[in-house]
């Protein structure tokens, strides 16, 4: 077994017209074993900026710290909110540094630009090579059945983020037991915590 899937977890973002959406599931399991349904696996990184973690629990919870005092030093020498591309090489440049003794996680980032608003969405490996896509990225264990549905409900210009998040983890026992989604748009925040997830707005 891969430690990647060691804990299981999915993460999934999506573009859609002037929003973002970030979703994944709650569970904290070892392997099969359920431990608990509510480990935080999407943190805010700014008024519009989310980072999704999945894979290894510890790295989870290490890596969202460092990028944590990371963002506060930015922000504090620079005195102003950074843009989601300049977050992205952050935490690549963050999860390259230990290329040779890996953290086993696979970030997926969406955010609105602070000054243009546009949208934006980028998935990295566990090494920080950045992958940037206009429509939607996937990570975690149930990342085959992610793409597939995806693939299918996906479509240009979306206004908001359908059952897609839940169909997704549903298909992978391993990858569901809760979800959490967040959606930003330029005048909207919604935030969703319940299993049945179902997000309509503006």
């Amino acid at each position: 077994m891969s430690i990647m899937s060691y804990n299981g977890g999915a993460v999934m973002a999506m573009r859609g017209k002037n929003c973002v959406a970030i979703a994944s599931d709650r569970r904290f399991g070892i392997q099969a074993q359920m431990v608990t349904t509510d480990f935080q696996k999407i943190f805010p990184m700014g008024d519009r900026l989310y980072i999704g973690l999945a894979g290894l629990a510890t790295d989870v919870q290490t890596v969202s710290q460092r990028l944590k005092f990371r963002l506060n030093l930015y922000e504090l020498k620079e005195g102003r909110q950074i843009k989601p591309k300049t977050f992205m090489s952050m935490v690549s440049n963050l999860l390259y540094e230990k290329r040779f003794g890996p953290y086993y996680i696979e970030p997926v980032i969406a955010g609105l630009d602070p000054k243009t608003l546009e949208p934006f969405i980028c998935s990295l490996d566990l090494i920080g090579c950045p992958m940037v896509t206009e429509d939607f990225v996937v990570s975690g264990t149930c990342s085959e059945q992610m793409y597939g549905m995806c693939e299918s409900l996906w479509e240009p210009d979306m206004v908001s983020m359908p059952k897609m998040s839940l169909n997704c983890l549903d298909r992978k026992l391993q990858g569901c037991n809760g979800s959490f989604t967040q959606q930003k748009t330029p005048s909207f925040n919604k935030v969703t915590d319940f299993v049945n997830l179902f997000i309509n707005c503006v």
